[in-house]
C-alpha cells in the first residue's frame, strides 16, 4: 500500500471516529428548500442562510409560488445575503426551468442540474449527493483547502482537479459523508488564516502542520 492510500485510510478512519454522522448544516426539509439554501450559500455562511430560509419559505413555500414570483420579491427576501441581485435572478430562473422543463422535480442529474441558473458543478454535486445519496464530491473553499493542506490532493490546480483526486481514493459509499466532513473541518478548525493546528487531530498526518514545524 503506497503513501497516498495510507494517508486516506488515516484521515477516512480518523473522521469515522470523531464525526460519523457528518452532514449539512444548511436546514431544509424539501428538495425544492435545499437547491434553494444552497445556492444562497454561495459566499455566504450557512448561518446566515438559515436566518433568511425561514421567511423564504413561507412566503414561497414550494416551487410553484417561487417560479410565479418577481426578481423584486426574491430581492426584498434575501437581501441580506451576499450577491442578492445575481441570487434573486437565478432563484427566478431556476424555479421556472424546474417547473417548465422538469415538471416541478429537482433532477438528480449533475448534468442537468447544471442547466439551472446559478447552479454550477460545485451546487449539482451538493444536490445529488445530499438528496440522492449519490457519490458526488462537491468541492467549495473549505474542501479545496482542506484536502490540499492534509496531503489528500497534490498539486490540484482547480475544484475540479481536486474532485477526481478525492474520488479515485475515496470509498464510494463514504464520498458523501466526506464531503461534509471536509467542510466541517475547514470551516471549525483547519480555518483559512488561522488553523487551528493545536487542536486539530489530524496534524500527525497533515502535510501542511509538518511543513510548519
Amino acid at each position: 500500500m503506497n503513501t497516498i492510500e495510507n494517508r486516506y485510510q488515516n484521515i477516512i478512519s480518523w473522521f469515522e471516529l470523531h464525526n460519523p454522522t457528518a452532514e449539512s448544516e444548511l436546514i431544509y426539509k424539501t428538495p425544492y428548500e435545499l437547491i434553494v439554501a444552497v445556492v444562497l450559500s454561495a459566499q455566504c455562511t450557512d448561518k446566515r442562510v438559515n436566518i433568511i430560509t425561514p421567511p423564504f419559505f413561507e412566503k414561497f413555500p414550494d416551487i410553484n409560488s417561487l417560479a410565479q414570483s418577481t426578481v423584486a420579491d426574491v430581492f426584498e427576501m434575501i437581501k441580506s445575503c451576499s450577491y442578492p441581485n445575481n441570487k434573486s435572478k437565478h432563484l427566478l430562473g431556476l424555479a421556472k426551468m424546474v417547473v417548465e422543463k422538469f415538471k416541478g422535480v429537482v433532477p438528480n442529474d449533475v448534468e442537468l442540474l447544471q442547466e439551472l441558473p446559478g447552479v454550477g458543478r460545485k451546487t449539482a454535486n451538493v444536490i445529488v449527493s445530499v438528496l440522492y445519496n449519490q457519490p458526488a464530491m462537491a468541492v467549495d473553499t473549505h474542501v479545496f483547502r482542506v484536502s490540499a493542506r492534509l496531503g489528500l490532493t497534490i498539486k490540484a490546480k482547480t475544484p475540479l482537479d481536486a474532485e477526481k483526486q478525492l474520488v479515485k481514493h475515496i470509498p464510494k459509499h463514504l464520498i458523501a459523508r466526506a464531503h461534509h466532513w471536509l467542510i466541517l473541518h475547514g470551516r471549525y478548525v483547519c480555518k483559512a488564516r488561522k488553523p487551528l493546528c493545536s487542536e486539530c487531530g489530524l496534524k500527525d498526518c497533515c502535510v501542511y502542520f509538518q511543513n510548519t514545524k
